[in-house]
């Protein structure tokens, strides 16, 4: 078999890490012409994201970059200290919450890759797919093409692939605007290992600060999305719209903020709607673009990763490309939907909406789901 991954950030390198340790023939498509490590904000990993790496067998090369997590703190709006508890699997240290920025993780991922002998090609934007009965063909801007028996697109949220093949799915803004920084010397630092999380009066904020004393911080605000030209405005212009949110509070959030550079971003939160198609013909989705949610969990990466141990297992474990990208849905869309559906209503301050996927199961059931020795099992025949 041989399969053609299109994007090569976390859910792309990690998906082609998966299969390549199945044993299946894969090839990686990146339109960016580096490893882009510049690009993005910084991300948590979770415990669960955590185990999907070691079952890829990549832990080490993610443990280089970043810092551990270890506790969760949690501040009122006058800071005062409402909850300072263990976070995730903080026992063992393969499985601890880390704390990196978006271009490190995804350039260990990459580097990764290529260690292993993964190909990897840059600077191949794809432009359309031909998918047939007998395999699936990628056309790039260059005029080259690649064909195989599965083309996975995971290409992101704007995905070039979803909108080819599926352009009524398509991501709607989910009622924040989340703004992300760093701060090299953060002048409230905190508990070690500690990411602290702070209900403000009309912001919800967080941070985390590593060894060297440089601190990681997001910010939730409420409003309409802003248009493209606010959302590139000079960091300095975006400050002055944060700090009087925050300083509406007295906690540490805005003295971080007013200690950060230049490194300031700003994005509109946004989620792909339930139900949204993950696969047509030999073309199936992956990560962010087939299920990304609001950025209020903080699951993206992790569920990206998860995605990747699946698809391998099932490609791996069932037989052809159509029962392993079946497969693969069975397996993940419950818990990929719960996901779209409590980070929304974080996001929008809400309960999780009337026909929101129940629990997507236990932590027993995600570790043998992830486990790379447990096989994955076809389903059971229909009755009669």
């Amino acid at each position: 078999m041989r399969v053609l991954v299109i994007g090569g950030g976390i859910a792309g390198t990690a998906t082609a890490l998966g299969l390549h340790k199945a044993g299946v023939d894969v090839t990686v498509y990146e339109a960016h012409p580096d490893t882009a490590e510049d690009i993005g904000a910084f991300l948590t990993l979770a415990s669960n994201g955590m185990r999907a790496l070691a079952e890829l067998d990549a832990t080490h090369a993610v443990t280089a970059v970043g810092f551990p997590l270890t506790s969760l703190r949690l501040l009122d709006s006058r800071g005062t200290e409402l909850a300072h508890a263990p976070l995730g699997e903080a026992d063992d240290p393969a499985l601890r919450y880390r704390c990196l920025r978006r271009g490190e993780l995804n350039a260990a991922l990459q580097g990764e890759a290529v260690r292993r002998g993964v190909r990897l090609r840059h600077g191949a934007r794809l432009v359309s797919v031909t998918d047939g009965p007998y395999d699936v063909t990628a056309h790039f801007a260059d005029g080259s093409t690649a064909t195989g028996d599965l083309l996975i697109g995971a290409d992101g949220l704007n995905s070039t692939v979803r909108g080819l093949l599926m352009p009524g799915a398509r991501p709607g803004y989910a009622g924040q605007r989340v703004y992300y920084g760093y701060t090299a010397n953060a002048p409230a630092p905190g508990p070690d290992g500690a990411i602290t999380m702070v209900r403000g009066a009309t912001t919800a904020f967080g941070y985390a600060v590593s060894p060297a004393g440089e601190a990681y911080w997001f910010a939730r605000t409420g409003g309409g999305p802003l248009p493209a030209e606010d959302l590139a405005a000079p960091p300095a212009v975006l400050r002055a719209q944060l700090l009087p949110l925050l300083r509406e509070d007295d906690t540490p959030a805005a003295a971080l903020v007013e200690a950060c550079a230049d490194a300031l971003m700003v994005t509109n939160a946004t989620e792909l709607p339930l139900g949204t198609v993950w696969q047509t013909g030999r073309v199936l989705l992956v990560g962010d673009a087939a299920h990304a949610a609001s950025p209020a969990t903080g699951q993206g990466a992790s569920m990206a990763l998860e995605d990747a141990v699946v698809l391998a297992k099932a490609l791996r474990d069932l037989p052809g490309v159509g029962a392993a990208c079946a497969g693969f849905e069975r397996q993940r869309r419950p818990r990929a939907e719960r996901n779209i559906a409590v980070s929304g209503g974080l996001t929008r301050g809400t309960r999780p909406a009337p026909g929101t996927p129940p629990s997507a199961g236990s932590d027993e059931q995600l570790i043998r789901q992830l486990t790379w020795d447990t096989r994955l099992s076809p389903p059971p025949p229909e009755p009669g």
